[in-house]
């Protein structure tokens, strides 16, 4: 599984390492960005955790929380490439803006169901599926927005603080949400997500036009989403890790479903362990994302490898019958989580040709979250039928084994084989061509 030469972007990147972890914050417009996004994300892991909790208290059901969830990303899953067409052909801000603008009119509209006793289980089902709707355009066009800010060369570097603070928020969030939701109800953690998305919007609004990077613009043309797509299928260098994405996003990332159900039915515990539970994940996230700010380029090896102990650990998790060791798995779950995903997201931005980069990122997106609505409601009914450790070591099975899966396929389309190498006295794996004239002359990607 060799690792792909250097890209120009990687290159650049190279020579700015002593840059540090936070050098994207240097840059005036990408700080406004992330001053708002950690605000409405904050805002967001309130409203998650909270509409998870008032789903679960109005119908009982696991099920019911999968299908919530599966809500929320089957417009991704049915228009997602569409919403990457508008982020290549429109100017971006003003899609974000939008954007933004919607999803807090969402989180409003739920807050005044809930705070006035009228909410049922429908109209989350629909304001879900809104979100959904609205997210289509939104995520695409965030993350190539990204690009916009802070130009190539620090992309990887902003992929990961995104990530970052992105999980930041999870800290927050989960944890103010569970003493909302004891003390006065769900209802003021949707009113807090819904006002929380003025602050992106300014940001957006404060932002200097006139530093944001000129980007290449697709023209309006038919064909582009087919075009989109045979260009991801005619480059191995995305085609295999969005796979992988796809696998792991469908069937791994269920935690909504999990948690819920091991707070309530395995440990009997309430609202402030399943918001402890996603804030001890969310540690683990940080940790990751920072983690990989740090680095200059992202291997293929480390994409499956993270990929495989993610799903190991979930699978461990799924069988400790204690509630310490169990909370405490949750670090190095989100550790490997994050690191899988940004490793990913990062990797694929890279190697995509810019005109491409939305359609690209929104097929990335689509198979990442639009596989919850089959994998939401499946995991949903294997926890209410078969039990929470049963449906949690599933979903860290399917993805243990696409990762190992991706891996082998990956080793074989590259002629490599595994040698462990002895020399220096440190053992060590890697990875060697199978042709006998080079067998002994090691690639410069080693484990």
């Amino acid at each position: 599984m060799s690792d792909p030469a250097p890209d120009p972007a990687s290159a650049s990147a190279a020579g700015r390492t002593r840059g540090g972890t936070f050098r994207s914050l240097r840059i005036r417009n990408y700080r406004l960005f992330a001053t708002g996004a950690v605000i409405s994300n904050t805002g967001t892991w309130m409203s998650r955790i909270a509409q998870d909790w008032l789903v679960l208290s109005l119908t009982g059901s696991s099920t019911a929380v999968g299908i919530t969830t599966a809500l929320q990303f089957l417009p991704m899953l049915l228009f997602g490439l569409y919403g990457g067409v508008l982020a290549d052909r429109c100017p971006r801000r003003l899609l974000l803006l939008f954007t933004q603008t919607a999803l807090g009119l969402c989180g409003l509209a739920l807050a005044a169901l809930t705070l006035s006793g009228h909410v049922q289980v429908w109209h989350v089902y629909l304001i879900a599926f809104l979100l959904g709707m609205v997210t289509v355009v939104d995520n695409p066009t965030r993350q190539v927005f990204v690009n916009e800010m802070v130009g190539p060369k620090d992309l990887r570097n902003a992929v990961s603080l995104n990530s970052a603070n992105f999980q930041s928020a999870r800290l927050i969030g989960p944890a103010v949400a569970g003493v909302l939701i004891t003390a006065v109800g769900s209802g003021w953690a949707f009113l807090i997500n819904g006002l929380s998305f003025g602050a992106p919007i300014i940001g957006l609004l404060l932002m200097r036009t006139s530093e944001l990077h000129k980007v290449e613009r697709a023209p309006r043309g038919k064909g582009q989403l087919r075009e989109g797509l045979r260009y991801v299928a005619g480059n191995p260098e995305l085609i295999w890790p969005i796979v992988l994405v796809g696998f792991i996003g469908t069937f791994g990332f269920n935690f909504p479903i999990w948690l819920s159900a091991f707070a309530d039915d395995v440990f009997h515990a309430g609202p402030g362990t399943y918001g402890l539970l996603n804030t001890l994940i969310a540690i683990g996230s940080v940790t990751g994302a920072l983690l990989a700010a740090r680095r200059v380029v992202a291997r293929r090896r480390l994409l499956v490898g993270a990929a495989l102990m993610f799903g190991v650990l979930e699978m461990v998790a799924a069988a400790t019958p204690y509630f310490w060791l169990f909370a405490a798995l949750m670090v190095p779950i989100g550790i490997f989580s994050l690191t899988f995903n940004v490793t990913a997201n990062s990797s694929v931005q890279l190697a995509t040709d810019p005109a491409m980069r939305g359609r690209v990122m929104s097929l990335f997106m689509m198979v990442f979250v639009g596989g919850t609505p089959i994998g939401g409601p499946l995991v949903g009914w294997l926890t209410d039928t078969c039990g929470a450790r049963i449906g949690f070591a599933a979903g860290g099975l399917v993805s243990a084994a696409a990762a190992a899966a991706v891996g082998l396929i990956l080793v074989r389309a590259g002629g490599l084989r595994l040698k462990l190498d002895l020399r220096r006295g440190h053992p060590r794996v890697i990875f060697v061509p199978r042709t006998p004239e080079t067998e002994e002359k090691p690639l410069a990607a080693t484990a």
